[in-house]
């Protein structure tokens, strides 16, 4: 397996990108790529090296962006060998010069969730948002080394997870990732729902083995929105847009409120075909939303339970 690292332009400044799978970037002391630029978000990006050796950009919602070869990141991308890579004001180049060059320089991933047909269109999907509970208190909390080694660590082993489950996409926002599912037709919407539920389940078992792997003073603990319906797929950004996003991130935030960590949508819930006593009702006024929303909300282990017995 070959190592790769980085150049700062201008300073010839080397990160060496070993030991290890992430390594953060951003101004913060702790980031194994420290840039001094105050338009450099504290927590900008990360690079990953996957298990086949490849290794991948992570943009982590950073205010000013992270550019590969100028164009924008919005997903994990692959990179190659002297590829150019911008976070605000800094430039650095990837060097791996014993990588294999036959693969683009794009998010590999799974294609058995992939729409057939062409992109930038209505499509029905399951949207999935998690998020980490008290990050600021973590940030505060944590040395800034540990803290990254968290954060990079978390958002390599759920969206792993995430694909496992046959997820078509994977974003990033500050602590938080979306994972997106697609129906090609209505019949097959409860399948896919059944696999974005069981990656629900794994993301909790996961961030509690990174708690303790990295024996953090307190475990990390996370809320889930899981919502039903349409959204515009954006084609090769792999975004998704609308109204059944923005409702997933405010199912996600509305478990703060109901104090269980799963919450689903309507269709969600009356898709999965649960009965109404393993879930918690609640009807909501969700910021954005004139009307309440009616949430549907439950433990980890009572969604385990339920999947396990269909």
């Amino acid at each position: 397996m070959s190592d790769g690292y980085l150049v700062l332009s201008g300073s010839g400044e080397e990160f060496p990108l070993i030991p290890g799978h992430t390594w953060a970037i951003g101004r913060g002391e702790g980031c194994a790529v420290h840039l001094k630029s105050r338009s450099v978000s504290r927590f900008h990006a990360l690079i990953q090296r996957r298990d086949a050796g490849d290794f991948y950009l992570v943009d982590l919602g950073s205010r000013n962006g992270s550019l590969v070869n100028s164009r924008r990141v919005s997903v994990p991308v692959r990179l190659k060998d002297a590829d150019r890579l911008v976070f605000a004001d800094q430039e650095l180049v990837f060097h791996n010069p014993g990588q294999d060059q036959d693969q683009p320089g794009e998010l590999k991933t799974t294609t058995r969730n992939r729409p057939t047909s062409s992109l930038d269109r209505q499509s029905l999907t399951t949207i999935l948002v998690v998020d980490i509970r008290d990050f600021t208190e973590m940030a505060h909390t944590l040395s800034e080394a540990l803290l990254c080694e968290t954060i990079g660590t978390w958002f390599l082993r759920v969206g792993q997870v995430a694909e496992h489950w046959g997820s078509w996409a994977r974003q990033y926002i500050g602590d938080a990732m979306m994972a997106v599912w697609v129906h090609e037709n209505s019949s097959a919407v409860d399948e896919g729902l059944g696999r974005a539920l069981r990656a629900v389940c794994e993301i909790d078992r996961t961030t509690a083995e990174v708690s303790e792997i990295l024996r953090l003073p307190k475990s990390m603990r996370i809320g889930v929105g899981v919502n039903t319906g349409t959204a515009i797929l954006g084609g090769t950004d792999f975004t998704a847009l609308g109204d059944t996003v923005n409702s997933a991130f405010r199912l996600e935030a509305a478990t703060k409120i109901i104090g269980l960590p799963v919450a689903l949508g309507e269709r969600s819930f009356r898709t999965l075909g649960s009965p109404e006593d393993r879930f918690r009702k609640c009807e909501l006024e969700l910021k954005g939303y004139e009307q309440p929303t009616t949430i549907w909300a439950t433990s980890f282990e009572d969604l385990d339970g339920l999947l396990k017995t269909d």
